[in-house]
């Protein structure tokens, strides 16, 4: 006789399959734990377990079961059960085979049972869609949705992440902010159709502070918007001061207090509406102080989730924080461009070897002025063409002064570390002289033998020809 494996399986996190061994045939138990509906994910399925191949069928035979009585209304008797199991031998071998590319796909995809949960009810809110949307750095995405009913329970979940993920509960244009750290279950209730104040959370002290900051963000644009209303001479400084008070506060209490926490990640991009314009409340473009915040975070979070794609993200907005800074401190001093008679402006920049080179210095050569940021998808190509025309011209007149707009000068050296041409960094703002006029990229200029800009950006059809026609 066959030998029958005796103990309880785990199916999933729904089902616990027991399987009992009795002389002649099987029998099946199963205990529901939770609502139907989630994928299959096997665990520990490794043949020794069952202790044999046919203890492997057997334990998919319940599975087959189970699944089919909960495609039942009616089973309420083991006499149909085993009507039932025999029904089903007759196509049991379909089923094998679906239940082994299951069991396959679980193990691909490495479902590993930890996920975190974001449950509750939201009150009046019948038949209205509630979505469960992830808010990643490319935008929101629907992780989830449910139509509610006379309750409004609902139920959503979610792998677990290396850091701290966002989240939101939306029906139309009310929002409730969740934040997630680890394999946390979040309990919310709310009432439409204001939920997106009225509602309480339990079980989680990040969410609690995130509802707080949420709850004075409302605040401060219900204020910011009847100033515009009953003022609009005095809006922008009156709502400049009220940012101010605001910032302050935040920074304070929340933010310098644990930087490390998913809260104080979510206060640095709240916005308001001014306008029918978005408005950063923290914008490190325009603040060097907003900027010290975003790095306080950002330090915090190389710590705690190092190499993650969010702390990358803070590091990335602070050191382009710090270039717009420097580049305010350039405009708001006197800078001296001068515009020589034969038309070009100078761009005194340093090299990659430091060495401070000058545009006007290279009168008497046809002169490719490039404005390239090497970060920028596809890069490589392009400097792969820049490099086929410097080798073909370079003997005949030709020298490319290239200026880097990236944002790191440590990346931006290695990148030059091999190329023939001049290639400087600009770190002061200058080179908007000639970025910010042009219409057309990439943004490159040809200057003639007489140091005269003969062609710009939106000028420029065949840059092979037009080098060739200068020289």
């Amino acid at each position: 006789m066959t030998k029958q494996v005796e103990g309880t399986y785990i199916v999933n996190s729904q089902f616990v399959v027991y399987v009992l061994s009795i002389p002649g045939r099987p029998v099946y138990r199963y205990n529901a734990l939770r609502t139907v509906g989630k994928s299959v994910c096997f665990v520990g399925t490794e043949m020794g377990k069952f202790g044999s191949l046919s203890g492997f069928v057997r334990y998919l035979e319940a599975f087959a079961l189970l699944f089919y009585q909960f495609t039942l209304p009616l089973h309420k008797a083991y006499k149909q059960k085993r009507n039932i199991y025999q029904a089903m031998k007759h196509s049991i071998g379909r089923i094998l085979a679906a239940g082994a590319v299951a069991a396959g796909l679980a193990v691909q995809t490495g479902c590993t049972g930890e996920q975190f949960h974001v449950t509750g009810s939201v009150a009046n809110a019948k038949d209205s869609v509630l979505y469960f949307e992830h808010n990643g750095l490319d935008g929101f995405s629907t992780v989830d949705s449910v139509k509610l009913d006379e309750k409004g329970s609902f139920s959503f979940a979610g792998d677990k992440m290396d850091n701290p993920e966002f989240y939101r509960l939306r029906i139309a244009g009310q929002i409730i902010n969740i934040g997630i750290d680890s394999t946390e279950t979040v309990e919310v209730k709310a009432s439409y159709p204001q939920m997106a104040t009225d509602y309480t959370v339990k079980g989680s002290y990040e969410n609690e502070k995130i509802k707080e900051l949420a709850l004075k963000q409302i605040g401060l644009q219900a204020r910011c918007q009847t100033i515009l209303a009953e003022r609009p001479e005095l809006a922008d400084s009156i709502i400049n001061v009220m940012l101010t008070d605001y910032k302050r506060d935040v920074s304070r209490n929340y933010i310098f207090k644990e930087p490390m926490r998913a809260y104080s990640y979510f206060a640095l991009f709240q916005y308001i509406a001014v306008g029918n314009q978005a408005r950063l409340i923290f914008d490190p473009a325009k603040d060097a102080n907003d900027n010290k915040v975003f790095g306080a975070v950002a330090t915090s979070w190389d710590t705690y989730y190092p190499g993650t794609e969010r702390t990358q993200n803070l590091h990335n907005i602070t050191i382009k924080g710090m270039k717009d800074e420097r580049i305010v401190k350039a405009q708001n001093r006197p800078v001296e461009l001068e515009a020589k008679e034969l038309g070009v402006i100078d761009l005194p920049l340093r090299d990659n070897h430091g060495i401070e080179r000058h545009l006007t210095d290279l009168k008497g050569r046809v002169v490719l002025l490039d404005f390239h940021v090497f970060a920028a998808k596809g890069s490589t190509e392009y400097i792969m063409k820049m490099r086929d025309l410097y080798n073909k011209y370079h003997d005949r007149g030709l020298e490319i002064y290239m200026v880097s707009l990236d944002n790191n000068a440590h990346f931006w050296k290695e990148q030059v570390a091999s190329l023939p041409w001049i290639n400087v960094y600009d770190d002061t703002g200058i080179s908007q002289a000639y970025t910010a006029p042009a219409q057309a990229f990439p943004i490159i200029y040809l200057i003639d033998r007489g140091n005269n800009i003969v062609k710009n950006p939106s000028q420029i059809r065949n840059l092979d020809e037009e080098i060739a026609k200068l020289l």
